[in-house]
């Protein structure tokens, strides 16, 4: 099934409510969608660093300040 969304003629608000009823509804049947084939990969080595202590959490707030600054 192809959609065609007018996007050029959508307002940034009518873009943002689109993408959050699309949301909505991934979230209700998020049990299955399953992961992507390398996402089991990534986590481990992810976990791995953290027991070895080569990795380290962050809170949100640091973190989304350390993005901005990267890219400011």
């Amino acid at each position: 099934m192809q959609i065609t969304l007018p996007l050029e003629k959508m307002s940034t608000e009518e873009k943002i409510q689109t993408m959050e009823i699309i949301w909505n509804d991934l979230c209700r049947t998020a049990d299955n969608i399953p992961s992507p084939s390398w996402h089991k990969k990534v986590l481990q080595e992810r976990e791995n660093r953290i027991k070895k202590g080569d990795d380290e959490f962050v809170d949100w707030n640091s973190a989304k300040k350390h993005i901005r600054d990267k890219i400011s």
